[in-house]
């Protein structure tokens, strides 16, 4: 890249050409987390009819039939669900984490699936990567010399599912509804000081500080526009106190008001969500009238009714399934390396974390794991990350830099914290797979490890709902994690620093951490210059391999089986599925 380019993006994020360069330099190289990608000039927006052309799912060799049926109590027994073979219905088993589909609240893995087909944003992805930002609702942004004013103009046709225009008070209303809630996908909107209206459709986004990933960090579904008018009438508010006076929640579990291509018919949790074509949508109408999203815990549960016909898309394969599936002529395999990091956190608060609050403690867990066994549990593209950054991202390092196990080292750590016998802990975890993770699989290969250097581990699997209340309410000592990324830019894992919101998950605050990091984290935050934030990046992942409440333990490999005569499968790492590309 020219000097002269680098100077056009001062103020934005780190170039497309920067991005494909740290991804090329690494020793992995998955095509499902580039870094963040942003136009150094605003582009027109496509045409309805402009949208990607998806290809037909790869066509396997032919294979055995499957002998086995899914038992009829593998899976919770969706009330309508038509069978997966109707040329006009898709049916996607998905472990289910939702617990709400208010747009404003919503911050789970399959909320981002379905609300990237209800709700629609200013600007996007391609439909195949992150590499680029595309216009959506805009049509073009211009962008102050100083990086802080963005003016969004949004295009003339773009209606909501009640007909509708979408305008820019459709725009505030949404993105202000978003910060007041206080919700947790508020904290993409942490660093905007205001937005208005200037003009019917046109939207100006003022920010506290200079951003180089904010245009990405739009894409992300929370900020997807609402009709302001009919949600109003069902008791939403944006104003001030909105945490404690929106009441339109409820109504929003159950009902939709977007622009996308697909509204929400039925949410019944922990069971099912049904997605059903928008007949007043503005952009070219999908193929697919209905979309299924059955929840299905179980991988084993979800390969079998692949095979039986019963499914569309398996979206939490294992990879040790994969073989016997690219073998049967009915189903097809779309394998990739994945950008979510699984974890480890261990509270930084002594009442909380007890022996896990202890930074001797914390290095020695993470010289204790088995990061080449955790690697071949997981199996597929599963790599080893040398921090909770993602391999593949601006400024992540590669594997080869990656912690490597050493008991002795681990051993000699505890004993220097007073723990030269060990002593016992509770692990919490979700009990659910994701994305091919089994996270009580992987917990008792970490049990294990730990026992090496003489910790007794107790395993404590939950209820995803009920483990995710302790997890984002700072509660739990020592528990295993999982983080997608929120927008793809290194910025979004400035989350696990000091008194941010995943800092804050471990009890991680100024008060507990030093000022080295503290100072890392706040020149990250606003540092626009592509190589002064490599630089910045790479002092904070030799920090965290030192120092710190988190043990990144693996990074996500992606199966995911597909029905044969599914057409228009494309797999972007930011919403997982467009179901609006899918066709049969």
């Amino acid at each position: 890249m020219s000097v002269d380019r680098l100077r056009a993006f001062k103020h934005l994020s780190a170039g497309i050409a920067l991005a494909l360069l740290a991804a090329a330099c690494s020793s992995a190289t998955p095509t499902a987390a580039p870094a963040t990608a942003v136009p150094a000039k605003a582009t027109e927006a496509p045409k309805p009819t402009d949208a990607p052309k998806p290809t037909d799912a790869p066509k396997p060799t032919d294979a055995p039939k499957a002998t086995e049926a899914p038992k009829a109590t593998d899976a919770p027994k969706p009330t309508d669900a038509p069978a997966a073979n109707k040329a006009n219905t898709v049916v996607i088993d998905r472990a289910e984490d939702t617990v709400s589909l208010d747009p404003d609240r919503a911050f789970e893995t399959l909320t981002g699936i379905l609300h990237k087909a209800i709700y629609q944003t200013l600007v996007t992805f391609p439909a195949d990567s992150a590499s680029e930002i595309k216009p959506m609702l805009a049509e073009k942004w211009d962008i102050s010399k100083d990086g802080k004013i963005y003016t969004f103009s949004l295009r003339k046709d773009a209606t909501f599912s009640d007909g509708a225009a979408v305008t820019a008070k459709d725009v505030v209303f949404s993105w202000n509804r978003l910060i007041n809630i206080k919700g947790n996908p508020s904290s993409l909107a942490g660093n905007i000081a205001g937005v208005k209206a200037t003009g019917d459709l046109t939207v100006q986004l003022t920010l506290t500080n200079t951003d180089p990933s904010i245009l990405a960090q739009l894409v992300n579904t929370a900020f997807g526009v609402v009709n302001s008018e009919a949600v109003k009438k069902q008791g939403g508010t944006d104003a001030a106190g909105a945490d404690k006076t929106d009441k339109a929640e409820q109504w929003l579990n159950q009902h939709s008001e977007g622009s996308g291509p697909y509204m929400l018919e039925k949410w019944e949790p922990k069971v099912q969500t049904i997605l059903v074509r928008n007949p007043k949508y503005w952009g070219t109408p999908p193929a697919i009238e209905r979309v299924i999203f059955r929840n299905v815990a179980e991988a084993a549960t979800q390969k079998l009714q692949l095979e039986a016909g019963e499914v569309d898309i398996a979206m939490d394969l294992t990879a040790d399934q994969v073989p016997s599936l690219k073998s049967n002529s009915k189903v097809s395999v779309f394998e990739s390396a994945g950008d979510t990091v699984f974890f480890l956190l261990m509270n930084a608060d002594k009442t909380i974390g007890g022996p896990m609050s202890n930074p001797k403690v914390q290095q020695a867990v993470r010289l204790a794991i088995d990061y080449e066994g955790q690697k071949a549990l997981l199996g597929g593209k599963a790599s080893t990350p040398a921090s909770i950054i993602p391999i593949g991202f601006f400024a992540a390092y590669p594997e080869d830099k990656a912690l490597k196990r050493d008991v002795d080292g681990a051993k000699k750590l505890l004993a220097d914290a007073g723990f030269a016998k060990g002593f016992d802990i509770e692990l919490a975890y979700p009990d659910f797979t994701y994305s091919g993770f089994n996270f009580g699989t992987a917990a008792q290969k970490l049990q294990a490890d730990l026992a090496d250097v003489g910790i007794k581990v107790t395993l404590k699997g939950s209820e995803v709902g009920v483990w995710l209340d302790g997890y984002r309410q700072g509660k739990l000592g020592f528990c295993m994690s999982l983080w997608g990324p929120d927008f793809r830019d290194p910025g979004n894992y400035l989350e696990f620093l000091p008194g941010k919101k995943v800092g804050e998950r471990a009890m991680w605050s100024n008060t507990n951490s030093d000022k080295t990091i503290q100072d890392l984290r706040d020149k990250a935050l606003v540092e626009t210059d592509p190589a002064a934030r490599a630089k910045l990046f790479a002092s904070i992942q030799d920090y965290l391999q030192q120092n710190g409440p988190f043990a990144p333990v693996v990074q996500s490999a992606v199966q995911v089986g597909l029905n044969a005569g599914l057409k228009g499968f494309v797999y972007n790492p930011q919403w997982f599925v467009d179901v609006s590309l899918l066709s049969k």
